[in-house]
Formats: C-alpha cells, structure tokens, sequence
C-alpha cells in the first residue's frame, strides 16, 4: 500500500490481480479519454481497483511525452528516461492491470444521460463514469524550422528542458506571465537570456515585469519576431525581425522557448460540461466537473505546473474521487 493519502487504500483492497482485456467490449465502468501521464496512472488505478477500464488513447498516444527527448526530473530514473519510452512503460503497466487501450480518436460525447456514451469514428463506447485526460497543447510559432528543431533546441517547456542550455545563450518567446517566469528561470543556467516579444512592452504582471527587467541576464527585444529557426543536427541561430523597421537581424542561440500559451484540448467537451474563457475545465471540487461522474485530470484543466509528475497525480486522484463515486452510486 502507498503512503500519502488513506484514499490510495480504498483503491488497493479491490485489487484482484490483472485481467486479460477484451478488445470487443463497447461497455465499461470506467472510460478515460486521452493516454498521456494522466491517463495512464488513471489507468492504472482504476483497473487495480477492479473497473473494467477503456482508454481511449487519441490522435496521440502518451500525449506531449512522446514528442521529447530525455526527461530527467520524473522520480525513479536515476539516469533520466527518454519521453517515449516512459509512455511506453505506463502503458504496458496500466495494460497489464487489465485496462483496455485502443488507439482510437474520440469525435463525439454525449454526457446529458447515464450511461455516458463516447464515440470514435466506428465505435460507440458507455461507461458509468468518465475521466477526460486530454491534455493541452502549447501554442506554436508556425516558423520554419519549427517542427524540424522540436527536441533540438526548440522547447514549449523551461522547466523541463533548461538543464539542458547551461552555459548558452536561450531566446524566449512572449510577453505574458509565462513567458516573463520562463525567461527568469533560464537564467539559473544560461549565459544570456534573449527574451523577444512583439510588442513595446510586458503583458506580465507588474512585480513578474519588475523582477525581469531588473536581472542582468535577460536582454529584450521590444517590438520584434523570431521569423525563422537556423541550424544542423540542432538549432544553432534565429532570424529576428523588427516589426515596426523590418529591419532583421540574426541571433545565436542554443535554445528557443516559446512561451505564448497553451491550449486544452477541449473542443469534444464544449456545451457539454463547464470550460473556463480559456477553454479548461473548470473543476467543481478535487478532480470533478460539473457532471457528477465526469472527472477530469491533467493538463485538460492545470494551466500552472504542466509536468508529467503533476499529471500522473492528477490521474490517481481522478481514479481515487471516481471511485468513490461508483461505490456511493451503488450503495443508493
């Protein structure tokens, strides 16, 4: 049994041992929909707990994860894990408690009436309850070189990849909060941080602006885009433009992070359950939405840590309010 939470226990006294999952199913007590960390541990849990559980995985199996290289902040890896073997891992371990996964694409849901219903293109799938792990997806540049230096340079997450740039200079992207909070955090371990935002000044808060304009390490480039990404293996230069002189101007760099937002994945949900103006769930209580039995775990609705670590925790109190609710739906 894990300490940290009595709840965890609740979980683990069902544990009848893994079971073979049969793929010809269409219902299920538990249905998650996305196959990132979240969706996984929830997995995880859910089926260790005695549910039959579908996940759904989607478009992209084992989320943002897979898209990265080498992760070494994810506790358990003495010598870090590369992204999309410790997806892989997940995987196996929630299959082997007996979840049934199929790479399939959710296109529609319909949560007005019990049982839940959740469709892909071939199939329709009912489930006594639901955990959306959906993920989010940060907003791209649309530059060239973009996609070609993902993982080389190119990253949507300083907290995860600033290790990486010690000792270089790191351009960033933006002029919120995030991006003013990134910029900062990059200084512990580059030389320079290039911070470029397209406009003559900060959207951040006034103590995040304060706090950035007063650190050494961060120069800004006011009123200007990064309009291409240079290099070989890796990237190695970026082209600036000045939006109000056209004039450009090439930068080298070892690193770019864009920080100019994220976006849940959210669309499918849309006057079904409660989104924020930025389109996350909004959670009722814990891990609920404003639908008793639909849950929700991850990035779909945390805008502030977006780690692997906080996902998968997500993913276990999703599987641990969700049980509460099947065994208080049962005892009625």
């Amino acid at each position: 049994m894990m300490a940290g939470d009595a709840g965890a226990a609740v979980l683990e006294t069902k544990d009848e041992g893994p079971k073979i999952p049969d793929k010809n199913k269409t219902k299920f007590d538990v249905i998650i929909i996305g196959a990132g960390p979240s969706g996984y541990t929830a997995g995880i849990y859910c089926s260790r707990a005695g549910y039959d559980t579908l996940i759904l995985s989607g478009i992209l199996p084992g989320g943002q994860l897979v898209n990265t290289t080498e992760v070494e902040n994810y506790p358990g890896f003495e010598n870090g894990i590369m992204g999309p073997d410790l997806m892989i891992e997940m995987r196996k371990q929630s299959q082997r408690m007996g979840t049934t996964i199929i790479d399939d694409v959710a296109v529609d849901v319909d949560f007005r009436h019990k049982p839940f219903k959740v469709l892909t293109a071939s199939e329709e799938y009912e489930g006594r309850a639901v955990i959306i792990a959906t993920g989010a997806n940060p907003r791209k540049l649309g530059l060239e070189g973009e996609e070609t230096f993902a993982g080389k340079g190119v990253s949507y997450c300083a907290t995860c990849d600033g290790p990486f740039f010690r000792n270089q200079d790191i351009i960033v992207v933006g002029g919120g909060d995030s991006a003013i909070e990134e910029a900062t955090f990059l200084t512990k371990f580059a030389t320079k941080v290039h911070l470029v935002h397209r406009r003559g000044e900060l959207r951040a808060s006034k103590i995040m602006q304060e706090r950035a304009l007063n650190n050494e390490k961060i120069k800004f480039h006011w009123d200007s885009a990064v309009t291409e990404i240079k290099g070989d293996q890796k990237m190695q230069q970026a082209v600036l433009k000045n939006l109000k002189t056209n004039e450009e101007s090439t930068l080298d760099a070892g690193g770019l992070f864009v920080a100019i937002g994220h976006e849940p994945n959210t669309q499918l949900f849309k006057g079904q359950i409660d989104l924020d103006e930025d389109d996350y769930v909004v959670l009722k209580n814990k891990t609920h939405t404003n639908i008793e039995g639909i849950f929700a775990a991850g990035d779909v609705h945390d805008r502030n840590y977006r780690q692997a670590i906080t996902a998968a925790a997500f993913g276990c109190m999703a599987a641990i309010d969700l049980d509460k609710y099947l065994t208080e739906s049962a005892d009625k």
